[in-house]
């Protein structure tokens, strides 16, 4: 009896081993194990303590020289590298440049355009003045990302804030009729810095913000780089051999109600000649 159910039992084997799908599922059920065994051990060390900690602190040393921090400092660099200086307005349709940049250069009506007239003097506007088309109180915004290193209150250029960025470039933002920032506050592009208002040395461009820009302290003119990539800014040789020429806003003071110093009265000639040639 046991004899005849040995043989039974090899027959059936040999019926299973002679079906043509055993061996190919044979080969999936080791290799689903395989898998699983690999997906498991992958697992398990992930869950290690202090596995990922160490790789990711590998990281930090090797390219944040062991201050994370960093990292952050250097992206905020490459990004103000890429921005594109912006009129220091919300919306710049609804703004006009009311007073031009002072371009050697230029034609004698751009000239006339870029004079200021205060106290009886014509002076050579370092900057552009900026005035919304209903001549409204608006916001004035950041052109720039950077770190605000001035906020000043001058009794003839109402409130004044600079904001300092990369690569030695300045922005200047003057006639602000009150300020939202501190010396020290880090601010990106497009934040409100302020709102324009009126002053008594531009008592002709109304309510307006004078906007400045300097490359390595040198003026340059904001209208010509408005949207464009800030590595472009540069300092036109003609206008940085003329930088010491002329008297800009933000060097004015309390000493011009007093019809300032001799510096300041020759650079006043000079600039009412140019009126003279402009008008003429």
């Amino acid at each position: 009896m046991n004899e005849e159910n040995k043989n039974v039992s090899k027959n059936g084997w040999k019926r299973i081993f002679g079906k043509k799908w055993f061996f190919p599922a044979v080969y999936l059920t080791v290799a689903a194990l395989l898998l699983t065994g690999v997906l498991w051990y992958q697992n398990l060390d992930n869950q290690l303590p202090g596995a990922n900690e160490d790789s990711e602190q590998q990281l930090d040393n090797e390219y944040l020289g062991q201050n994370p921090a960093g990292f952050d400092e250097e992206s905020e660099a490459v990004m103000e590298q890429q921005e594109v200086l912006k009129m220091p307005v919300v919306e710049e349709s609804q703004a006009e440049i009311v007073t031009k940049f002072y371009d050697y250069d230029a034609d004698s009506e751009d000239q006339l355009q870029a004079l200021v007239l205060y106290n009886n003097k014509y002076y050579q506007s370092k900057g552009v003045d900026i005035a919304s088309a209903d001549g409204e109180v608006f916001d004035v915004t950041a052109s720039l990302s950077g770190t605000v290193t001035e906020v000043k209150e001058d009794p003839l250029l109402g409130h004044v804030v600079k904001i300092e960025h990369q690569n030695g470039i300045m922005t200047y933002y003057a006639s602000l009729q009150d300020v939202l920032v501190e010396t020290g506050a880090k601010v990106k592009q497009g934040d409100t810095i302020g709102s324009a208002g009126q002053n008594l040395f531009s008592q002709a461009s109304g309510t307006h913000v004078h906007f400045e820009v300097r490359k390595d302290d040198a003026p340059v003119n904001p209208e010509q780089y408005f949207n464009q990539p800030v590595s472009q800014l540069e300092v036109p040789s003609n206008q940085q051999d003329n930088t010491d020429q002329g008297t800009e806003e933000t060097d004015q003071d309390s000493e011009d109600e007093t019809g300032g110093d001799a510096d300041e009265e020759t650079s006043s000639t000079n600039t009412e000649s140019s009126a003279a040639m402009a008008n003429a």
